[in-house]
């Protein structure tokens, strides 16, 4: 109960930086995803980790080569 909670509190904080998802949406995705990582093994979740971590460097390093944008003045 307690882990649904801060999960719940965890989900509703990080949903305030994305577009899709409202605090509601963040607390229930929160709160689900608790019961679904303790029944995940080991491996599962070491592979998770990694793919995330990968995922946000090709996305870093795709802002870091992106020319900077001008706005049109007047």
């Amino acid at each position: 109960m307690i882990g649904k909670l801060i999960g719940a509190a965890a989900g509703a904080q990080a949903a305030k930086y994305t577009r899709s998802l409202g605090g509601t949406g963040g607390a229930l995705l929160g709160a689900l995803a608790v019961p679904v990582i303790r029944r995940m093994r080991w491996p599962v979740l070491l592979a998770l980790g990694a793919g995330g971590y990968a995922a946000k460097k090709l996305a870093e390093h795709g802002q870091a080569k992106a020319p900077p944008v001008t706005t049109p003045e007047g």
